[in-house]
């Protein structure tokens, strides 16, 4: 009886470790199609769906296996440990040299949903020997469920901070492989000996390409990073929230966020002096600011050139950028130190949630440098609801500024974000600027004063001379330009819609642009 109890425990072990292995390899792929392909509400929904149908498909077709069951679950294992653990490896690869590397994540998932189908009813055949059907059943799918809790949460706090993306499968596929080694061990004898021979050997092939695997996969994966920007990597990492990346040529920087272009150090002036400096200078004497983003320091460097200045709070997401910001010496010297200021209090957090919590700061001005809303949870901080809570933050006299990306290749995403943000009550004037790596980019400026329109905010935008502070860029003329919008720009706005959470149209519109062209 203890024999049998033994027997039992170690299959639903062995269950346990694969409900683990097959969620974290969920999230992995998951994880690696919001990074390459972007969109990532879209993505999760795409892998978890496509994975569960599979993990269905697999368990009506192991009724096709009939014999054998101890060799082939340790098959599938074996099969599924190499899958999972070069699942990163193949998807960087193909992502340097081949635009198809989105099917190759499909496909994985597929592929890692259908074994895991295959393997749950085999253990259930096997363990019918060891239990009853009533027990056996209910325990080996609590086991699977168990396992899955346990890989969430190391996916959450230890996989993807700790150790990211490239070797996180490789502690799946491990899982695997041990799985097998111990079921092979464990019911060796129920094995003829010419399938001992041949699973041994697979088994040693296994290890050794794990091995082999973690041993090369850091080169093979920087070398498909690099493939992937056109300028020398000195800097990459996955973080809980993305994937950080500075890039290098002769003494010029870029700072890419999940592959999209932050800034370049060439013209980064050209995107951070229009973000900053036009909103202080309308204000009469800024003192308490308010960044959300900018965790790259860039725009608190501006904003330090305002002696009326006494205090800056940034709320931004991810602490390991801020961090960068704070201490990577190419960050440093591209913002001046700046997020070493006394001035400044950071605040890692998502900026909706700050706002919604903290009653007690109010600000006479509040600029939003926040990626743009490419994912409908990014759109949630463009939403009615967003500027609302930003609005009852301001002092009576306080202004905003949020970037909004461009109005000219995404015009309907800009317009609708201008459109959002008077909806509240500000009063809005649009500006652009040619930032030479970005392309045509655009901010709007709100206020909450009622003491002036809108066309006497744009009228004193363009008078600004800028005398009275150093700036590298901007200037009357540029701000003449900025306020300057085409003809054609000026359709009626009426079809719309207002951003709200409970209505994201600020996505689509944001799809709809014509990125293809630039």
């Amino acid at each position: 009886m203890e024999y049998l109890k033994r027997n039992s425990f170690i299959l639903k072990l062995a269950i346990f470790a694969t409900g683990f292995a097959g969620i974290v390899a969920e999230y992995t792929l998951s994880t690696l199609a919001t990074y390459f392909i972007g969109n990532s509400i879209f993505q999760w929904t795409m892998i978890v769906s496509l994975m569960l149908f599979c993990m269905g498909l697999g368990s009506r077709l192991s009724k096709l296996i009939t014999k054998n069951l101890i060799q082939n679950f340790l098959i599938l294992e074996t099969t599924l440990s190499l899958i999972v653990a070069f699942s990163s490896v193949l998807v960087y690869t193909l992502a340097s040299i081949s635009e198809y590397y989105g099917i190759v994540i499909y496909s994985l998932s597929m592929i890692i949903g259908l074994l895991i189908g295959l393997e749950i009813p085999l253990v259930v055949r096997i363990n019918k020997e060891y239990e009853d059907l009533k027990s056996n059943i209910s325990s080996i799918l609590e086991k699977d469920y168990y396992g899955s809790l346990m890989g969430g949460v190391f996916f959450a706090f230890i996989g993807l901070p700790m150790l990211g993306l490239a070797y996180t499968p490789f502690v799946l596929g491990i899982i695997n492989f041990l799985v097998a080694l111990v079921v092979f061990y464990r019911f060796k004898d129920k094995i003829n000996k010419r399938s001992t021979l041949r699973l041994q050997a697979i088994l040693f092939v296994v290890f050794a390409a794990l091995i082999t695997g973690i041993s090369f996969t850091e080169p093979i994966i920087q070398w498909g990073e690099q493939k992937k920007y056109k300028d020398k990597v000195v800097y990459s990492e996955q973080t809980e929230y993305q994937k950080i990346v500075l890039t290098e040529w002769k003494d010029e920087h870029w700072l890419y966020l999940n592959g999209n272009l932050q800034f370049c150090s060439i013209d980064e002036k050209m995107y951070h002096e229009p973000l900053v400096h036009p909103i202080m200078q309308l204000h009469p004497k800024p003192q308490r600011i308010l960044i959300l983003g900018g965790g790259d320091g860039c725009a608190v460097r501006e904003l330090l050139k305002y002696s009326s200045v006494e205090k800056i709070d940034m709320v931004d997401l991810d602490p390991k950028m801020t961090d960068l910001g704070r201490n990577h010496p190419i960050l440093i010297d591209i913002n001046k130190g700046s997020m070493h200021s006394d001035k400044l209090e950071i605040f890692n957090k998502d900026a909706y949630i700050h706002l919604e919590q903290n009653n007690s700061d109010f600000y006479d001005i509040i600029i939003a440098d926040l990626p743009d809303p490419r994912s409908i949870e990014l759109g949630r901080l463009y939403s009615h609801e967003f500027y609302s809570l930003c609005k009852r933050k301001l002092r009576p006299n306080g202004l905003i500024i949020t970037q909004a990306g461009s109005p000219y290749f995404a015009t309907k995403a800009y317009n609708c974000i201008n459109k959002t943000i008077q909806s509240v009550g500000f009063k809005t004037v649009k500006l652009h600027n040619q930032v030479l790596s970005m392309g045509e980019w655009g901010w709007i400026i709100g206020t909450k004063s009622k003491d002036i329109t809108a066309p006497q905010l744009k009228d004193k935008l363009q008078k600004i001379d800028f005398k009275n502070i150093e700036t590298k860029w901007i200037n009357t003329e540029a701000m003449q330009l900025m306020t300057s919008f085409g003809k054609e720009f000026y359709k009626p706005t009426d079809s719309l819609e207002i951003n709200k959470i409970h209505n994201p149209v600020l996505y689509q519109y944001y799809l709809d642009g014509n990125w293809d062209l630039y």
